[in-house]
């Protein structure tokens, strides 16, 4: 028997592991995702007859070059002891196996790896993602270990999500149809006048050109809409794990100052700013790194002292919170939450700890409500102690009598210390009213320290073993204010916000919010991070999150969730330079609040735009234009302290603290430097180190940045901070920071980010509408007012029809039929698939067409007169509220949808509505009675009055109230319109058969 060559060893394979691989003869990827090679040395020999072609006893693995699926095994494996070269990569990747059994690393059927085999033989171990094996085995194979395999590639932090295009192609597709068919419509009308009224054709043909128009500038940002997704795992990887770099773990974001905006708290009640502010405090982000500002406009007692109760109840509410992981993180709502409190809840002292909470924040409310009666109180009683005292001395310089004219004290507003207030009092004197008092600056909460603090087992009766108990630093604002100074209502007290925070935390980012509008997702200020610490998120100026709104009627009568708007436009804009800013829910990057280009910005000349060049701005040209790009490539990697405005006192101020704070701010809000092509990044481990405390002069500095003359002879206002001049300050701050060449973001989350409230009433609906409008400053929003003028034409267009017995065509032929067919049925198609793609209901798009109806024909067209009037007389419209009737069930929660609220808006709608209804009895008199009937006129007439009391539909309806019943003065409008237009068109269009003698020829 011829015996078989001796088979190579391990030891000898080894030896010669520097000459090449061998050729592989079968590679398969296998049902797991496994790329695997399977060679066999030239000189290995199979002893016995029964081995086949396919039968192999050693193999060769070649695992592929990706961190991911890489088996690795343990005690299966042997390696050469007598081996002192460290292996290469390739080596390292190679791991030979030895068995006995011939078919151990083949499947029966398929002749595929077998994994499950492997693993069992080789005692090898798979993870979560990647290979893993236990500490023990940490040394493999040569020097291979874990780290090895787990290298994480770069990922990035955000992505977009595209369309569909099973949607979005018919979606273009049609809208190019649509426009087709409008031009050959338009040219087609224009082309065949009507003979026998011109002026309804003139009339007609003037507004079809106008909302033609207007619809292309609407549909056009459409054809290009955006999803976009963060990745929150890839944030806390790259931003608070242990590396090289951050040994710690500790937090390597940027810090975030929150602004809260208040004015009155009458109008907005003390509790609502509270929740808010609890909302904010416990937030899910860095606690040193957040800061939470309040602005209180209206320097009010009341707003301070609820304030305070809310910082001493967050020292519960924050911890609770962190350890139960609460949503949302606002107390009434949580508490007025319909569902399970319990649902996902397992520790098992949840019971118990909200049960003590909630009776803690019952108690809290209970403080809140009855801080005015306890201000004034106090106040009587210290005023009551001034004027005895006063007395007291006055007769002790009286020889023991009051004078004849008696003791006069001034009726002071004081706070729990004993001192005056500085700011607003109950009764206004000088130095203390809303016009007039002094700045005011509290540091309600510290700056936290850097480590956390852990709580222990009793903290006010709760279980806070393992919490971090800390709460983000708190303070304060509110601005001074004197006789004499335009202080730009809300627009000046964000500059004011901005200035002092920029000196007491200069957080690179800025999240603005209104008092009614509290965080509704924990994480929402990290979604938004993703976007700015993202490569290229150096150049995103804001992250603009939708407006969600609570308290809405169930059928949204007056489309108050303006869904459309905020999942459909801004979804369309984010897909070019990106969404406008609305006013709240919007996280900004300071350094773009301060005028400044942003990093590689371009100009662009020439007729079309076609000529670019780079921008001549500070940090990247200092101030000539020859640099080499040696130094812009420095500046790029170095904070900002070149750019010639950061020494101008015009500009800024002259406060240099504040100054010295900008290239700070603009350097923490740079992105990771982690990767070759992120441009413009900071080193990792660049913003740990702990924020300075807080000394008397910083708040001292942080005071007088707030004065009322510190931004005379400045350029706040007009390129630094919010814009002035303006009724909507957000939209044109938002469009300059567009035309200096800065891109936005739109930021929807699975979570609703921020929720607030929105008024349900008609009145407070159409004067919200009319604030916004007064201040369009973007193309498309701008032309939208002015679409009221001739909307409000149109809308008695079908009226004039049925009241002359003409038609805007000559006939209802098949030519006009068909245009209008094609019309229709093209926008019902857009509109469908519009729905699809932003995730609209039917319902919400329905209603949404019917008050941009009605908005068109009331706000938007009392917008365009105030402005003609502001910009040709100077004249100021104010339209106030002239009369108010109480709701009937003070219980009902939407018991505000029912008031009727009389006021200047409802004339137009209201003369809409009976005009075409006079009109409709008058046209169908006419046909019936006549001669010779004209039922097609009748029928067009009558179909397009329809159109607009089918959108007028809502108006009528919230004019009725509850009960539907018909306030009296809709009664006596429509009997003097009805009047009027009656005698108004005998006289215009007397009937045919009136003679001049008065007789009647038959």
């Amino acid at each position: 028997m011829a015996s078989s060559p001796p088979k190579k060893t391990l030891n000898s394979q080894s030896s010669s592991i520097s000459r090449p691989p061998p050729a592989v003869k079968f590679g398969r990827r296998t049902s797991s995702g496994r790329s695997v090679s399977l060679s066999r040395d030239d000189d290995m020999d199979v002893p016995g007859d029964s081995s086949s072609q396919t039968d192999y006893i050693n193999y060769t693995v070649h695992m592929p070059p990706t961190p991911d699926n890489q088996p690795a095994g343990s005690s299966g494996s042997t390696s050469d002891p007598n081996r002192s070269a460290p292996r290469n990569k390739m080596e390292r990747r190679l791991s030979v196996m030895k068995s006995n059994n011939k078919s151990m690393l083949l499947r029966s059927q398929t002749g595929d790896f077998d994994h499950n085999r492997w693993l069992f033989e080789s005692k090898g171990k798979y993870g979560i993602g990647n290979a893993f094996w236990s500490e023990e085995d940490d040394n493999y194979d040569g020097g291979v270990n874990m780290s090895d395999f787990l290298d994480k590639p770069w990922k990035p932090l955000t992505r977009k999500v595209q369309i569909p295009a099973k949607v979005l192609s018919p979606y273009r597709l049609l809208i190019v149809c649509r426009l087709v068919v409008l031009f050959f419509f338009l040219w087609w009308r224009i082309a065949n006048p009507n003979e026998d009224a011109m002026w309804l054709w003139g009339l007609s043909i003037v507004c079809e050109l106008w909302f033609a128009f207007s619809w292309i500038l609407d549909i056009l940002p459409k054809l290009n809409p955006i999803n976009r997704a963060t990745d929150l795992a890839a944030l806390h990887d790259k931003f608070e794990q242990p590396s090289p770099s951050n040994p710690t773990g500790r937090s390597d974001l940027p810090g975030v100052d929150v602004f809260v905006s208040t004015a009155d708290p009458d109008k907005e009640p003390p509790l609502v700013t509270a929740n808010t502010l609890l909302s904010i405090l416990a937030v899910d982000y860095p606690i040193e790194k957040l800061s939470a500002y309040i602005s209180d406009d209206g320097g009010a007692i009341l707003t301070f002292e609820a304030m305070a109760e809310a910082v001493r109840f967050a020292e519960y509410w924050v911890p609770f919170c962190r350890k139960h992981d609460i949503e949302p993180r606002n107390p009434d709502s949580y508490f007025s939450l319909k569902k399970d409190p319990t649902k996902n809840k397992k520790k098992h002292d949840f019971v118990k700890d909200r049960r003590w909470v909630k009776r803690e924040y019952d108690e809290f409310k209970v403080r809140i409500n009855g801080l005015p009666d306890q201000i004034k109180k106090r106040a009587e009683q210290f005023n009551m102690r001034e004027e005895l005292k006063e007395r007291r001395i006055a007769k002790e310089k009286n020889g023991g009598v009051l004078p004849p004219d008696g003791v006069e004290v001034v009726k002071a507003t004081w706070m729990a210390d004993g001192t005056h207030w500085p700011g607003t009092w109950f009764e206004p004197k000088p130095d203390h009213s809303k016009g007039d008092h002094a700045g005011i600056l509290q540091i309600m909460s510290k700056v936290p320290e850097l480590e956390p603090v852990m709580g222990g087992p009793n903290e006010g009766a709760l279980d806070f073993t393992g919490i971090d108990i800390r709460v983000p630093m708190f303070a304060y604002v509110s601005r001074e204010k004197r006789p004499g100074f335009d202080h730009n209502k809300k627009a000046g007290a964000m500059n004011g916000m901005v200035r002092a925070s920029a000196i007491l935390s200069n957080g690179a980012f800025i999240l603005n919010l209104d008092c009614d509008h509290y965080i509704y997702n924990s994480k929402a200020i990290k979604e938004g991070m993703c976007f700015m610490m993202d490569r290229g998120g150096d150049r995103i100026c804001y992250i603009q999150f939708p407006q969600r709104f609570e308290g809405i009627d169930p059928s949204d009568r007056y489309a108050n969730h303006n869904t459309v708007f905020f999942d459909g436009n801004m979804r369309a804009l984010d897909g070019l330079q990106g969404p406008v800013y609305v006013g709240t829910g919007c996280m900004f990057r300071r350094y773009a609040l301060y005028g400044f280009n942003p990093p590689r910005a371009n100009e662009y000349s020439g007729v079309f735009g076609q000529d670019k060049a780079p921008a001549m701005y500070g940090r990247t040209q200092s101030g000539a234009s020859q640099n080499s790009q040696a130094s812009d490539i420095e500046s790029d990697t170095q904070p900002l302290t070149d750019d010639p405005d950061l020494g101008l006192p015009k500009k800024f101020g002259n406060s240099t603290v504040f100054t010295d704070t900008i290239p700070v701010a603009e350097y923490q809000g740079r992105p990771l430097a982690d990767h070759m092509s992120v441009k413009n990044g900071r080193p990792p481990g660049a913003l740990l180190l702990p924020r300075p405390p807080l000394d008397a002069p910083t708040v001292a500095e942080a005071i007088a940045v707030i004065s009322c003359w510190y931004e005379d002879n400045t350029e706040w206002g007009d390129r630094i901070g919010w814009i002035y001049g303006s009724v909507t300050e957000d939209v044109v701050t938002g469009y300059r920071m567009h035309n200096r060449g800065w891109r936005s973001v739109y930021c929807i989350t699975k979570r609703d980010a921020f929720r607030g409230t929105a008024p349900i009433n008609l009145t407070d609906r159409l004067h919200q509408v009319l604030r916004w409008a007064t201040g369009s400053a973007y193309l498309n929003v701008g032309i939208y007012p002015f679409t009221s003028i001739f909307l409000v034409v149109y809308c008695f267009l079908p009226a004039l029809c049925l009241f002359s017995g003409k038609f805007i065509v000559q006939s209802l032929d098949i030519h006009f039929l068909s245009y209008l067919l094609c019309i229709t049925i093209t926008l019902t198609l857009i509109s469908l698939l519009e729905v699809k793609w932003s995730g609209i209901g039917l319902e919400e798009w329905w209603r949404n067409e019917q008050f941009w109806l009605i908005g068109g024909t009331s706000a938007h067209l009392a917008a365009v007169v105030q402005g003609f009037l502001k910009v040709i007389a100077g004249i100021e419209i104010s339209f106030t509220l002239t009369s108010k009737s109480a709701g009937e069930d003070e219980d009902d929660v939407f018991a505000d949808l029912y008031i009727v609220k009389w006021t200047g808006l409802f004339i137009m709608p209201l003369t809409i509505i009976v005009v075409n209804l006079v009109a409709i009895v008058i046209g169908a008199s006419r046909t019936i009675y006549s001669v010779i009937p004209q039922w097609n006129k009748l029928l067009g007439g009558t179909f397009f009055s329809m159109w607009v009391l089918t959108h007028m539909y809502p108006f009528a309806k919230g004019l009725m109230g509850r009960r539907g019943k018909v306030p009296t003065i809709v009664y006596v409008w429509s009997g003097l319109v009805s009047i009027t237009v009656s005698l108004l068109w005998i006289t215009i269009s007397p009937p045919d058969d009136v003679t001049g003698g008065g007789g009647i020829s038959v």
